[in-house]
């Protein structure tokens, strides 16, 4: 579809004209250190026993982080690829900032784009738009003229006419005004450039990114001498796109850069691809491990940390994800310490309980009471019975009805079903409690209620661990058991 229909289609759809820019990572040339660390953060912990849940406490900040990151959103965000990459940012930000000794901290209140509140941060990250409030602003520029550091994603470069702030637009990013979009949303083979800028250490001369649409500008990013490329769309990729109207065949594009002035990355990906007819993500932005890489790497940079990062495949099981029903977002102006890696403690056995989703009253049972092996794993009102009784022999199984819970066929991908087997200490049957979530350790992916449903026999299943309401489980204890 042609861009003038896509806007509009937007403007429809999202009652605002955005179109996603995936972020492009802007680097300086000469960062310098970071400031003080603050007195306060939050440290959430898991206890490994079902029913024994350690939420947010306020604690001196000591748990090594090197550098706090505070991240903007729109809450908003009415186009569902944009909000979908918002929910999969805080999930997966504090998923990997304790392994990479950060904080992060996401709020949609750009008020506290002050000086103030700056001042606790060493870098600001926009998801998915930028302020526009002159205070805030000023505030911003301020910040980063002062040393600050900054990462943006896509949409928070996308502008129609750069003149509502030209010192971000022309002068900061040297984008000037939006000029096309590829469509619909794809991988591309990214080139590496800038050698001399760590988020690019130890990576290949090329790599895979994840699915994302992708902007071209209105200015020509490489004549602008303030400018460093880091990544762009590699010739072998081309033609980028499948819609003819909306496919680029050829072409220089940039979209992960760095302005030598500012300690800074914008980063061009951060658009899910969607099926906007049922508001479902069918691809996610953290899900390919080099440009999870060159995120990390530019970020560790940004905050003073100059070294070589691993990046945990997405998801994992290190550190925990936020326990809060909306992933990590705080609305405290001091940093939130990101979650420690779920306890290593799951040794002793656990005493049954029922294991049910959220507050929806609904709770996992082995399908039919049944304790043949292939039985189905499902949700159903809470009833005490023995198939919604769940206990641990400490191996990180969970068993019910002398069972184990298993992935159908050794299945490893998404979508794979839930079923009960016998017992046999393999991966597959290996859960980790990380925040509210079980991570299966085969797969390395979530316990899923299948589309996002909370009806009775709602079958279960294994999901890239997006941190949504259909992948939260509290724990309870001390059920009593009743006659089958």
């Amino acid at each position: 579809m042609k861009l003038s229909r896509k806007k509009k289609a937007y403007a429809v759809l999202l009652g605002a004209p955005a179109l996603c820019a995936a972020a492009v990572l802007a680097l300086g040339t000469s960062w310098g250190s970071t400031g003080g660390q603050r007195s306060t953060t939050q440290i959430r912990s898991v206890d490994a026993d079902i029913g024994n849940v350690t939420h947010a406490t306020d604690a001196p900040e000591s748990s090594g982080s090197k550098f706090n990151v505070l991240a903007f959103y729109d809450s908003k965000q009415s186009d569902p690829a944009h909000a979908s990459f918002d929910e999969e940012a805080k999930g997966w930000f504090p998923q990997v900032a304790g392994s990479h000794n950060f904080s992060w901290t996401a709020t949609d209140d750009w008020s506290k784009l002050n000086a103030g509140n700056l001042s606790h941060y060493q870098v600001v990250m926009f998801l998915d738009d930028y302020p526009h409030v002159k205070d805030q602003q000023q505030a911003f520029e301020n910040y980063m003229k002062n040393g600050g550091a900054w990462m943006g994603f896509h949409v928070s470069a996308y502008n129609d006419n750069p003149s509502d702030w030209p010192w971000y637009h022309n002068t900061f990013l040297g984008t000037g005004a939006f000029k096309s979009n590829s469509w619909e949303p794809t991988s591309e083979t990214l080139k590496i450039e800038d050698r001399s800028n760590p988020a690019t250490r130890g990576l290949p001369d090329t790599i895979k990114s994840s699915t994302s649409e992708w902007y071209s500008w209105d200015q020509d990013l490489r004549k602008n001498p303030d400018l460093r490329i880091i990544a762009s769309i590699d010739q072998s990729s081309f033609p980028v796109g499948t819609d003819p109207a909306q496919t680029w065949r050829k072409g220089d594009f940039p979209v992960v850069w760095t302005n030598k002035h500012y300690k800074m990355i914008y980063n061009n990906f951060g658009h899910n691809a969607m099926d906007y007819a049922k508001n479902k993500t069918l691809s996610h932005t953290f899900a390919s491990e080099q440009q999870d890489q060159l995120v990390l790497q530019g970020l560790e940079g940004l905050g003073g940390v100059d070294s070589k990062v691993t990046p945990a495949k997405n998801p994992s099981t290190s550190p925990s994800p936020p326990m809060s029903p909306s992933p990590s977002v705080s609305s405290s102006s001091a940093p939130a310490s990101p979650s420690p890696q779920p306890s290593s403690s799951v040794t002793a056995p656990v005493k049954a309980g029922q294991v049910m989703m959220g507050t929806t009253g609904k709770c996992v049972e082995v399908s039919g009471n049944n304790e043949n092996a292939e039985s189905a794993v499902q949700l159903n009102d809470c009833t005490k019975g023995d198939s919604q009784l769940w206990s641990s022999n400490g191996n990180g199984t969970l068993q019910a009805l002398g069972q184990c819970m298993d992935l159908q066929s050794g299945g490893l991908k998404d979508g794979t079903p839930v079923i009960m087997a016998p017992c046999n200490a393999s991966s597959s049957q290996q859960w980790a409690r990380v925040g509210h979530m079980f991570v299966n350790a085969a797969s390395g992916r979530c316990l899923d209620a299948k589309d996002k449903k909370t009806a009775n026999e709602t079958k279960l299943q294994v999901w890239f661990c997006w941190y949504g309401a259909n992948q939260r489980w509290h724990l309870t204890s001390n059920a009593s058991p009743s006659n089958k």
